[in-house]
């Protein structure tokens, strides 16, 4: 499967975000998008969305056979950097009631702790109100939720830097072992995070996307490369 961006365009009160930005991103691999700021990635993943009417352009599926189809929202997940989770319900009674209003659209429904045990979310605080979590477990919900709806194609906008060194990798273990027949796009300011999770690394710049090249070099003369690529691009908010 594909995810063929085509000539997206997209500009506010004159000034041009996206600048008929294209890219095909293909299932299996993790996208480390990067950008300054500014640089338009949540305008991108917005567009994506179709929370942002873009101007131009246009986002298509592509299978395996060839046949292409329009993007649409239910092929796609969103988890924000800030979450937006219920704060009135527990972690347990999210599980269990986002599972019964899609219990047609999911396919061999596990148990509610099978899935809070998927994102290893405390036992002790699974029937506490989600107004009392941590901004780390309010996005371990987010992206909890992201997994059980299993769309598509995942936009993941900065998912991972609320966590602790040890959440952290094992959230990045996660992500790895569900990327098989899924497209995950992955924003992050932080380096290491993405050229140590990312298969791929995609920049946007004055309106474009571009994939980073790795050849030979080490891990920290590819990780150069990137710094000096962003400081061409410009942008700073």
């Amino acid at each position: 499967m594909k995810l063929i961006v085509d000539n997206i365009c997209k500009k506010f009160e004159g000034k041009v975000v996206l600048d008929h930005a294209s890219f095909e991103f293909e299932s299996g691999k993790i996208y480390g998008l990067l950008g300054r700021n500014g640089a338009g990635k949540t305008t991108f993943f917005n567009c994506l969305n179709e929370d942002i009417k873009k101007d131009e352009g246009t986002c298509l599926l592509m299978d395996e056979s060839g046949n292409q189809r329009e993007l649409g929202l239910e092929d796609l997940g969103y988890v924000l950097s800030t979450p937006m989770v219920p704060d009135f319900m527990t972690g347990r009674e999210l599980v269990s009631f986002f599972l019964d209003i899609n219990k047609k659209k999911i396919q061999d429904v596990k148990p509610v702790d099978w899935y809070l045990d998927l994102v290893a979310l405390q036992e002790d605080s699974r029937d506490l109100l989600i107004k009392d979590y941590s901004h780390g477990m309010k996005n371990k919900m987010m992206m909890l939720l992201t997994i059980i709806a299993n769309p598509s194609v995942w936009m993941l906008d900065e998912p991972l830097t609320s966590f602790d060194v040890v959440v952290a990798d094992e959230m990045k273990k996660l992500l790895r072992s569900l990327k098989g027949d899924r497209i995950i796009i992955f924003s992050t300011h932080v380096m290491e995070l993405a050229t140590s999770l990312c298969d791929e690394i995609v920049l946007l710049q004055h309106g474009k996307l571009s994939k980073v090249e790795k050849g030979s070099e080490t891990m920290e003369e590819f990780e150069e490369k990137i710094i000096e690529l962003l400081k061409e691009g410009g942008t700073e908010e």
